[in-house]
């Protein structure tokens, strides 16, 4: 047995486009005239659009007078409809055009994630996925802004919503420089808490202090204030100049730990609450869904 289908000729049994925009021309413009000209034809082949759009709806679209035109009933309630649809479709265009403009994958992350850890591993991204570009857009503050399709972000992931994962959990030592640490040796928190101290002000809620890491290990008395910075990468910068011993994440500072440019100042080491992890934004591309899978993939595996 053989069924025929009868399909329809054009997507969802619309009129012809070009009526349909003449049309709404028309009706904006209350006229024909300025409708031509708007969309680069004459007058009179508005009026055939019209008149033939009317002819398939079965109905009048406007009063037509020496002066111009008005929408009926039926031409208004048609209108507001097409207006809906082009605003909807110049919306979705222009989103295109934006996504079009910027790199194939974008992602926020904070000065010292995109130094420290993010960047070195762009290099081992692109050699498998080279046509895939990704901009970094690197900022201390608002690190919930929505401006991008992936953020990595430090706290405790399980308040978040959306699609997020987790890159790495860390702990942090107490570090400083070999010069610092052969000068100032040290055999138990007391000790420590009496040297300069460098101290990070992130303005994360979350983020570990001095104090905190003390008091984590049952040390609740004075701690010296040395040195106070915002910025991590300056806050490990001034420990490698001797300055002062500095909180180290090891996931992040893991670089520096390897090549012996800070160690750590006792065998201690604090177990954090909080994650290193990636969130993945509404309307990321198929492109930013494999970054943020091989950025998962390749955390998990070291």
């Amino acid at each position: 047995m053989i069924f025929e289908v009868s399909l329809p000729k054009r997507p969802y049994d619309l009129p012809p486009m070009t009526a349909l925009v003449a049309f709404e021309a028309a009706a904006r413009h209350e006229g024909f005239k300025a409708a031509a000209q708007e969309l680069n034809v004459t007058p009179a082949a508005v009026s055939h659009q019209v008149k033939a759009l009317e002819a398939e709806l079965g109905c009048a679209l406007f009063r037509r007078h020496h002066r111009g035109v008005n929408l009926t009933e039926s031409g208004a309630y048609l209108v507001v409809a097409l207006q809906r649809g082009f605003e909807t479709m110049a919306d979705a265009v222009d989103q295109l055009r934006k996504r079009s403009d910027r790199a194939s994958v974008t992602i926020r992350v904070t000065t010292a994630v995109s130094s420290l850890w993010l960047t070195p591993k762009l290099a081992q991204f692109w050699k498998s996925h080279g046509d895939i570009s990704v901009a970094q857009i690197v900022s201390d503050t608002d690190p919930f802004a929505q401006d991008c399709d992936l953020s990595i972000h430090y706290g405790d992931m399980s308040r978040d919503t959306g699609t997020r994962s987790l890159l790495f959990h860390d702990r942090i030592m107490a570090l400083a420089s070999p010069g610092f640490a052969a000068a100032n040796p040290v055999g138990s928190p007391e000790d420590l808490a009496g040297l300069p101290l460098i101290h990070f002000e992130s303005g994360v809620t979350d983020w570990t202090d001095w104090q905190g890491w003390f008091r984590a290990l049952g040390y609740a008395g004075p701690v010296k204030a040395s040195h106070r910075v915002n910025n991590y990468v300056i806050a490990l910068q001034a420990a490698r100049d001797d300055m002062g011993a500095v909180l180290g994440w090891v996931g992040l500072t893991h670089s520096y730990i390897d090549r012996g440019l800070l160690v750590p100042l006792l065998p201690l080491e604090v177990e954090t609450g909080e994650d290193f992890y990636v969130k993945l934004h509404a309307h990321a591309t198929d492109r930013a869904r494999l970054f943020h899978d091989w950025l998962v993939q390749s955390s998990a595996g070291g």
